[in-house]
């Protein structure tokens, strides 16, 4: 849970589900004897704050992370919530950093943004930023936690309960599926246990919190006895710690706090429960098993058993349900490990009008295969090749460096405790895995969930009782406005010395643009890379120009169909043999068809990068085209593109493209397809696509690694050799025509309790000389995050949303200028209302204030503009796709300081006029359709889903 959604986390790496890649060969080489590990020091101050330092000088830039040992487990039964709500409170304000609080001072250290997660057992607050800020973060987060509760008031409560409750529609009341683990730990958990309910908490006690009981948890658990700080990145940790002692030191240590007791659920008996779900097109089965908590001995077999059950095409499950019996596309296995307690999952999503009971008794031969065959020793140290290349995908930045330090340092009050992990993960024998099925899975009592459409109990598990979810009633008029912009009155808490006054900024980072380089192959594909060695990896992607602007307008789906056929094996190879071959050089290879591209993605240890591109290699140039493959990933699809005709989310995005693309241009088009269309693809014409298309003429190469060029070159002589070039008519760039006429559009889903909105229209491409200043000038209004107005007005002013952004998007063709948000159903009508009329008013009101934080902003965050692979990844693709220069973002930098107040405002005059956009609506027609003719508009057009 947390303000935007993230993609870290992290001891994923080791102590949660494993992800492995889609697809692996037996390195050449074994793995270094060298230690897993993340070096650190660390200090404990006397009021118990715990800090802990990791240098990295290989950017510019330092993570700050405090972790507070906090969760929804420290809740009471009708007091929940309570941790997640101040995950949001503490950005807001404090005495000291004032209105905006640590939100608007990222915005002008050119921070990452402040971000914050929450689980069940602690809640954090981090982001990156130049290293010339910290000893401002450092200020900042002092001040949170110890010069911020006074600064909470009712109207504050008020509005951010509305925020947090639109946290909770979006990701769970309006999505498919969405309340599955709100029913399984109600079962699972018994009332009085801590994990038997949701971090996010009930809307019933969100409503009821009082602000006094809001206060009294904050003194209880946000105190420097019960944090872990983490500075992770390019400091000096000697002048670090005096900053570190000097604005912390003097925050009270808080309450002893005692360790909580390990407590696993109880399920004494099968429990089966059902639930009609509203946006569910497929029945879903869920089974959930009591197991143990983190960094329990029995964890890293789990972990085991989970991946190999369900992973690869040799896994049983994968075998019976997917190959055998065609009930479903995948299944999904983890084992949910947190500090207090475990739970075996199981989930499969079934293909449409499958029984349920048939997915259960094929769970059952599932398991029985595995009983009698066990994990072969092969398939045991498969999935440990593959921790190697996962542990350094996990520390390839600073952020998930703090991050890793920072969880195992309040799980075990060792930041090192990594390396444990990597040994016990090691140390697992195929009898463990088999010892933990037999004691927490076989033959015990579990908890079993059947979501299904609404109508089709018919679906669900034989015997199984209604489950209780709550669902809320929008009622038009329910909530009571709130003003949270009024100063809170109160007597400041005091300090030893002034903290009003905020530190200066560092000596300026000299921000390096890596070094890049560029050679072209004689079969005409252009190489771009950098070198990079801050971890043993290799990253790199062939994008071949095309995608699904290659379809025929009469079959869409085909680039998709092939794409993802290329890895489902080889002439020389099985599907399994293909897979095995991957993930024994603990490698992962994804072939994915985009709007523009087909791209094939590889990331792998730099010791075995020569054989993972020979498999590559053997993938684009001897493809299978297996039939039996073919069936199984175009029954795959057909379930995709049912299960979004009841996503608004997907419901917005597809018909969004629809409005502001011409009928005949294939950027209109659904990439996956439609049902007739991909009914009517042949494998021929997967062969066809690939036979015209799929050229090193057209084809763009991007490698970011431990790896020289002339290691790389030589390394292409086989590709270059064999892989003969092809003319390929790529169609003609397109400009902004054909789009509808600007008015509200609404797609009627019942009962939808937000209402997903999406404005907008065609407008420019990355070419256009107004491109990049188009972007400089949308950062206040919706592209800066929490510093843009549209975030400040509608959820931080009013609590319409959980959040809204607004971007240019775009390419060689024009792409669309975008506002996407999904509001309270409630206020569908007021919430385009305030985007209108900040839209109206942006130019006019755009200040030079705001100018100065967009100035700060875009060239200060240069400092963490190429930290990560991806980002560096990116930069190439825009190097080889535009032709720019290597340091294109320099010269982007001379435009941002070079902006005046008067482009401003002429650019937002020219591209954000409200009555040329398209004003889509998904949410409930019966209340809210009638409601939006008021927008001025005139009469809103129904979609027909």
């Amino acid at each position: 849970m947390k303000r935007f959604p993230s993609t870290l986390l992290l001891a994923a790496c080791l102590t949660s589900t494993v992800s492995v890649p889609t697809h692996a060969a037996t390195p050449k080489q074994p793995a270094p004897k060298a230690a897993l590990k993340v070096d650190f020091q660390k200090f404990t101050l006397a009021n118990g704050l715990q800090v802990v330092f990791h240098i990295d000088r290989s950017d510019p830039v330092v993570a700050v992370n405090l972790t507070a040992h906090v969760g929804s487990a420290r809740e009471k039964a009708g007091r929940t919530g309570f941790a997640h709500l101040f995950e949001h409170l503490l950005f807001l304000e404090s005495e000291n950093l004032g209105k905006g609080g640590l939100d608007k001072m990222s915005a002008r250290i050119g921070g990452s943004g402040a971000n914050g997660s929450t689980s069940q057992d602690r809640t954090n607050y981090l982001q990156t930023v130049p290293k010339d800020a910290l000893e401002k973060m450092i200020w900042a987060e002092a001040d949170k936690l110890g010069w911020f509760i006074n600064t909470v008031t009712d109207p504050v409560l008020a509005k951010e309960k509305q925020v947090v409750k639109n946290e909770k529609r979006q990701g769970v009341d309006n999505a498919p599926y969405g309340h599955t683990y709100y029913v399984i730990n109600k079962a699972l958990y018994p009332a009085d246990h801590p994990y038997n309910w949701q971090v996010i908490g009930s809307l019933d006690d969100l409503q009821n919190a009082q602000l006094d009981d809001v206060k009294e948890f904050f003194r209880l658990w946000y105190v420097p006895n019960n944090v872990t700080l983490v500075l992770a990145g390019d400091f000096d940790p000697v002048q670090a710690r005096k900053w570190v002692e000097q604005y912390f030191s003097e925050i009270k240590r808080g309450d002893p706090i005692n360790a909580m007791a390990k407590r696993p659920g109880v399920v004494k008996q099968t429990v089966k429960l059902v639930h009609e779900d509203n946006f569910a097109k497929l029945p879903e089965l869920n089974m959930a098993w009591p197991t143990v908590e983190d960094l329990h001995a029995d964890a890293y077999a789990l972990e085991v058993l989970a991946e190999y059950l369900s992973q690869t095409k040799r896994a049983p499950f994968y075998k019976v349900l997917v190959e055998d019996s065609k009930l479903a596309p995948n299944v999904q296995i983890g084992n949910n490990t947190s500090e207090l307690a475990g739970q075996f999952m199981l989930r499969i999503r079934a293909f449409e009008g499958k029984p349920l009971d048939e997915v259960a008794a094929a769970v059952d031969q599932a398991f029985a295969k595995f009983e009698q065959e066990g994990i072969p020793e092969k398939d045991l140290n498969r999935i440990k090749a593959g921790l190697e290349t996962r542990f350094y995908n996990s520390v390839s930045s600073v952020l998930g460096k703090s991050a890793l330090l920072a969880e195992y340092n309040y799980l075990t009050g060792n930041p090192g405790y990594v390396a444990e992990g990597v040994k016990k993960t090691l140390a697992v024998s195929a009898a463990d895995v088999r010892r933990v099925y037999a004691t927490y899975i076989k033959g015990k009592p579990y908890v079993a969930t059947s979501f299904v459409p609404k109508g089709k109990l018919a679906l669900a598990l034989s015997g199984s009782a209604k489950a209780e979810v709550v669902e809320e009633k929008v009622v038009q008029g329910a909530e009571t406005a709130v003003d949270a912009s009024v100063n809170a009155a109160y007597t400041k808490t005091p300090s030893a010395f002034d903290r009003s006054k905020e530190p200066a900024y560092g000596a300026t980072p000299a921000v390096k643009v890596p070094a890049v380089w560029d050679t072209t192959l004689s079969n005409g594909m252009r190489v771009v890379g950098i070198e990079n060695r801050e971890v043993p990896l290799v990253q790199f992607d062939i994008a071949i120009d095309g995608g699904l602007l290659l379809d025929r307008i009469d079959k869409v789906g085909v680039a998709n169909l092939m794409a993802r056929m290329m890895t489902q094996g080889t002439a020389q190879k099985t599907p399994q043999e293909l897979e095995e071959a991957i993930l024994q050089l603990g490698a992962t290879i994804n072939v994915a068809a985009r709007s523009e591209d087909i791209r094939v993605s590889v990331t792998t240890l730099a010791r075995n990068y020569d054989a993972t591109l020979a498999l590559v290699q053997e993938i684009l140039l001897q493809p299978r085209w297996d039939e039996k493959e073919f069936a199984l990933i175009k029954q795959s699809v057909l379930s995709q593109i049912r299960q979004q005709e009841a996503d608004p989310n997907a419901l917005a995005s597809s018909n969004f493209n629809k409005l502001i693309h011409a009928k005949d241009d294939l950027r209109s088009r659904n990439i996956l397809g439609t049902s007739d269309t991909v009914n009517a693809i042949t494998i021929d014409d997967l062969k066809r696509y690939y036979r015209a298309n799929l050229s090193p003429s057209n084809a763009r190469m991007h490698v970011v690694g431990a790896m020289p060029k002339a290691a790389v070159a030589r390394s292409l002589a086989g590709l270059n050799r064999e892989w003969k070039a092809k003319p390929v008519t790529l169609p003609a760039v397109s400009t902004a025509v054909g789009q509808a006429p600007g008015k509200v559009y609404f797609v009627d889903v019942p009962d939808a309790k937000q209402s997903v909105l999406q404005v907008g229209y065609r407008a420019l491409a990355v070419t256009d000389p107004d491109y990049y200043p188009a972007t400089v000038m949308n950062y206040i209004l919706g592209g800066g995050g929490f510093a843009s107005r549209l975030t400040q007005q509608l959820r931080e002013g009013q609590g319409y949303t959980y959040g809204i952004n607004s971007n240019f998007a775009g390419s060689k063709s024009a792409g669309p200028f975008t506002i996407a948000s999904g509001v309270r159903s409630n206020v569908t009508l007021e919430s385009t209302q305030l985007v209108k009329q900040i839209l109206q008013d942006y130019g006019t009101t755009y200040s030079a204030a705001d100018l100065d934080t967009t100035k700060n902003f875009l060239v200060k965050s240069n400092a963490r503009a190429f930290e990560t692979s991806a980002a560096k990844l990116a930069m190439l693709d825009n190097i080889s796709k535009y032709g720019w220069r290597a340091d294109y973002v320099k010269e982007r930098e001379q435009i941002v300081k070079a902006m005046t107040l008067p482009q401003i405002q002429a650019l937002s005059q020219k591209y954000l006029d409200p009555s040329k956009m398209v004003w889509l609506v998904v949410g409930d027609g019966k209340t809210q359709l009638p409601r939006m003719k008021a927008l001025g508009f005139d009469e809103p057009v129904l979609i027909a889903k």
